[in-house]
């Protein structure tokens, strides 16, 4: 997404009410030609209301006005509450120094470009609008490696895990399950031809990302994982070693002989 496009959607953010900063390193890799401009100098006491929303209605990256009960409101407010969600997850993170705090950063940066494309509807826009916000699908294909990456630390799962592992982990959870709500407003409008397909999967590929993460962190942590059993079964077929990785339990000699 170009520089412009960022600019103009920070201020469009604080008009939603959603407040939501762009931070200085999601600018660290514009082109030589993109380097923002020196700011304007800035009053004293700054305003972040405009009260043009007061009447319910605001406004899309392509200027056009909408009830704030529109779904893509709701789409965009979703990805901002997850963004949110990230934060905190990093803040916990960074208390033990894991190492993948630049990767949450990235996705925030991301998630904020999602923003845009999610604010400028295909029946609507001018190509204009389009380009500035396109959504470059390799953003996409990194989650995948990231994934790939952090799995191979990682016991395959046979049973599902309870959310929790410690609040590293536990509020990575939460992230999860808000990018699958955040999955579930967007996908309307992209069935409806009103967002970039490619906003939707990288929704869908970060759920998957956060899951791996939060298994991750609670390696790194030594916490143990809760794991689902169904009602009935007296213990799990999986057990938490001290190292923080779950292993399939070996079966006793006396249950191989009651089998």
């Amino acid at each position: 997404m170009s520089l412009s496009a960022r600019l103009f959607w920070g201020r469009g953010l604080l008009s939603m009410g959603l407040q939501t900063p762009i931070r200085p390193s999601c600018f660290s890799s514009y082109p030589s030609d993109e380097k923002p401009k020196s700011p304007r100098k800035a009053s004293k006491y700054p305003r972040i209301y405009t009260r043009t929303g007061d009447g319910g209605n605001s406004s899309l990256y392509t200027g056009e006005r909408r009830p704030k009960s529109d779904g893509i409101f709701d789409a965009l407010g979703t990805t901002d509450e997850l963004s949110s969600h990230i934060g905190l997850a990093y803040s916990y993170a960074a208390e033990n120094q894991h190492p993948y705090l630049d990767h949450l950063e990235r996705i925030q940066c991301l998630l904020q470009d999602i923003g845009p494309n999610i604010a400028t509807p295909r029946s609507s826009a001018r190509e204009v609008h389009l380009r500035k916000v396109e959504f470059n699908p390799r953003h996409t294909q990194e989650l995948e490696e990231w994934i790939d990456e952090y799995s191979k630390s990682l016991l395959p799962l046979k049973n599902f895990i309870l959310p929790g592992g410690g609040k590293t982990s536990a509020s990575l959870h939460v992230a999860r399950s808000v990018c699958r709500r955040a999955e579930r407003t967007v996908a309307p409008l992209v069935a409806g031809e009103q967002v970039d397909p490619e906003a939707l999967k990288y929704l869908n590929r970060l759920s998957d990302f956060l899951f791996t993460i939060s298994r991750f962190a609670a390696r790194l942590d030594k916490m143990e994982e809760t794991i689902y059993t169904q009602p009935g079964e007296e213990e799990s077929n999986f057990e938490s070693h001290s190292d923080g990785v779950w292993k399939i339990k070996k079966k006793s000699k006396e249950k191989k002989q009651d089998q």
